[in-house]
């Protein structure tokens, strides 16, 4: 890792050239109900796979939604390192003695090195690890949500929501596109610009984002209609991290969340819906952030607002 690059919880990033750039190469590997003939590729099978994922970070934080909202927590199992991790690894420092109690690994690290002796990359969080072979499967976090919901279907729960509508998909896709470049990475191109000039950029690029959601939920209670879907968990997971984090620690202070009516409305409500409120921890989610980012926070001193009680406020948009 150069002087230039740093590792991030969606991958590794580089300040290098002034403007934030994720690295987003992923293990490419996924689980499916029927693999290929010659292909790399897991088979699906309930109790073969841990789902490893923190609840600090917003990318691991998609999964573990989805893992809820489609039933699967007996199908999947799930380790949960805890909000810090230095240079070289997420750690299970909140379980007994450190170590993950399925996997029996102190780091995941040794389950990326136990596939791939010579892993060179970002050791991010959500991973898919094999139990039977303590084997890291999968990093690819975009994929492994939605092979959560197509490969997995067979053991999703009755009532399970329908979280990638066909009649809905296309358009689904390109907004679903718009929010991953311009908010759940914007944040990021904010909190690491390295200038004035790219953070000016960043900051504009994101608000205009924000701007458009804004007005698009004015008449819908959700980004699709009136049902929930992925688009909903993709971008919940950043709005959850805005006002804690986001809006100090990244720079991201235009206004807050709780100015905006419709985003935080829309935020409440699905707050307040099973999966989602539950699965979102404020003190790790900031514990992470100011930790870590040593960069931007130095001291590591973690504020102690904001005062975050209206999230469990009526959202009138029921």
């Amino acid at each position: 890792m150069s002087e230039n690059e740093k590792h991030g919880k969606g991958g590794v990033y580089s300040v290098k050239g002034e403007e934030f750039d994720r690295d987003s190469r992923y293990i490419p590997t996924r689980i499916v109900k029927d693999p290929a003939p010659g292909s790399d590729d897991y088979p699906v099978e309930p109790g073969r796979y841990r789902l490893v994922a923190a609840y600090a970070c917003p990318w691991a934080n998609r999964a573990i939604i989805d893992r809820d909202l489609l039933g699967l927590q007996d199908v999947i199992s799930m380790g949960n390192p805890g909000p810090t991790h230095d240079a070289d690894s997420w750690t299970f420092d909140l379980d007994p003695g450190g170590v993950d109690p399925v996997l029996g690994i102190p780091k995941l690290k040794d389950a990326y090195l136990k596939r791939f002796p010579d892993y060179s990359r970002g050791i991010t969080v959500p991973a898919l690890v094999d139990e039977t072979t303590g084997e890291v499967v999968t990093n690819d976090f975009p994929q492994i949500t939605k092979d959560l919901f197509f490969e997995w279907k067979d053991f999703h729960k009755d009532g399970a929501p329908d979280l990638w509508p066909e009649d809905r998909r296309e358009e689904m896709e390109a907004v679903m596109e718009r929010i991953y470049t311009e908010v759940n990475n914007g944040v990021y191109r904010c909190g690491f610009a390295g200038s004035q000039e790219a953070y000016d950029a960043a900051y504009e690029r994101l608000f205009t984002a924000l701007d458009w959601l804004e007005e698009r939920l004015a008449d819908s209670r959700y980004l699709m209609g009136d049902k929930i879907t992925e688009a909903d968990v993709r971008l919940f997971t950043t709005l959850v991290r805005f006002d804690p984090v986001y809006h100090g620690h990244f720079k991201c202070n235009r206004n807050k969340l709780t100015e905006m009516p419709n985003l935080w409305g829309y935020a409440r409500d699905l707050f307040q819906t099973p999966g989602f409120g539950d699965n979102v921890d404020f003190q790790q989610i900031k514990d992470h952030y100011y930790k870590v980012h040593t960069d931007l926070n130095p001291l590591g001193i973690v504020p102690l607002g904001p005062d975050l009680s209206g999230w469990t406020t009526p959202s009138g948009r029921g």
